[in-house]
């Protein structure tokens, strides 16, 4: 039988995608589209990563401040521990050695940004208080060599030794010690009243006017003058104490004033923790008072 001429032109008009023109075109749209599809899913999967990272860095920031802190508690219970084993095995007052009356450990109870001002200082008040010693023995000296006023600088300068030694320990640096512990403002104005007046008595001391009970620098060159030598020498002595400790307690009070600006502290704070809390602050341990 011979072939229909017309059977491929019913075949497309049965099926208008049969034509192979369409067909191609129908595949590369299909490739197109399967090939848009992967690069859409690729997109979202980058997408999606990179709004994973920062939820991850801050998952890890927290992480790192959240060890931190338990390694800051870990240290501090240590601590604590170890203070608590030092006064079970050496009693709670620990100072002076000789004789203990209180509790002081610069390096246990001084913060570590705080401890360098504070050992120095303490330093200052042991220069003190060896100056003094050495005054006093300056001052009988002059008595024995000859001296005008040699009875009245033998009285004072005996009279200095314990007295100056006491005040300027619970007025100047105990305030202080316990302003650096606890950051109360009550304690470092109570430091810049005394510490101001010791300041002046430093300057009053080196200048060593007769019949005062300092062998400072008047003194001291009157010994020399008068051929007393061994009251010289000594009131040399007296006198460079004298200058270096109030020299090392102007430069420290002025540290100390440019600590209280940093920190915030008031007069007007002052004057509520002491009508809080009165003389209790001055010897209650620790920060809560």
């Amino acid at each position: 039988m011979a072939s229909d001429p017309f059977a491929d032109r019913n075949a497309l008009d049965a099926n208008p995608f049969a034509d192979p023109s369409v067909q191609g075109a129908l595949n590369d749209s299909s490739r197109m589209y399967a090939g848009g599809d992967d690069e859409a899913a690729s997109t979202y999967k980058q997408a999606s990563v990179q709004d994973e990272l920062p939820t991850t860095r801050a998952d890890a920031n927290r992480m790192d401040e959240l060890r931190r802190r338990e390694e800051e508690l870990a240290r501090r219970e240590r601590e604590l521990e170890s203070r608590a084993a030092h006064i079970q095995k050496h009693g709670r007052n620990n100072w002076p050695f000789f004789y203990p009356l209180i509790y002081h450990d610069i390096d246990a109870e001084i913060p570590p940004d705080s401890q360098p001002i504070m050992h120095n200082l303490y330093k200052l008040w042991l220069l003190l208080v060896a100056t003094l010693v050495v005054n006093m023995v300056a001052c009988i000296f002059l008595l024995i060599q000859g001296a005008s006023d040699g009875g009245k600088d033998m009285i004072s300068g005996i009279v200095y030794l314990p007295v100056i030694t006491v005040t300027s320990f619970l007025l100047w640096y105990r305030p202080i010690y316990n302003g650096l512990m606890k950051e109360h403002s009550l304690f470092f104005y109570v430091y810049f009243i005394f510490a101001g007046f010791h300041l002046a008595f430093s300057v009053y001391v080196f200048l060593g006017i007769p019949s005062t009970g300092s062998a400072g620098l008047i003194n001291t060159i009157q010994a020399f003058a008068g051929g007393r030598l061994v009251a010289g020498i000594l009131g040399c002595i007296a006198t460079a104490g004298f200058g270096l400790q109030g020299l090392g307690n102007l430069w420290y009070y002025r540290l100390i004033w440019k600590h209280n600006n940093e920190q915030g502290h008031s007069f007007a704070q002052a004057k509520n923790e002491l009508a809080t809390h009165g003389m209790k602050a001055y010897f209650t341990r620790g920060s809560q008072v």
